[in-house]
């Protein structure tokens, strides 16, 4: 729960950023790709945390996991800015999933002990 609180509090404070940088259009790209960077790496840590006991095989393939999981979320702001710039403008939809998702992936650690 620790990590969702994280993700949430990240995610509206860069929310109130890019209002105070680029307005309110850049508001819901911010919410959107900062929740999804909170859902990929709620998901990642939680496939790592099953992995942690397990033999150094298996604990890899839980770790791929995750980094693939962070994968697809790139490849999800890729395609949503070329899709549609109006609603996904570059620079707040990047701001949004990676203000959150790298912040949580250093404090992971935390959220695995």
């Amino acid at each position: 729960m620790r990590l969702v609180a994280w993700g949430l509090v990240l995610t509206a404070a860069l929310a109130g950023l890019g209002w105070g940088v680029w307005g309110r259009e850049a508001v819901v790209p911010i919410v959107a790709f900062g929740l999804l960077a909170t859902a990929i790496q709620l998901a990642a840590v939680a496939a790592l945390r099953r992995g942690m006991d397990a033999p150094l095989r298996v604990l890899v393939t839980r770790w791929s996991l995750g980094v693939g999981l962070r994968l697809a979320g790139i490849v999800i702001f890729a395609v949503a800015v070329v899709i549609d710039r109006e609603i996904f403008p570059p620079l707040p939809s990047a701001l949004g999933y990676l203000g959150v998702v790298v912040p949580l992936l250093f404090m992971e650690t935390r959220f695995l002990k």
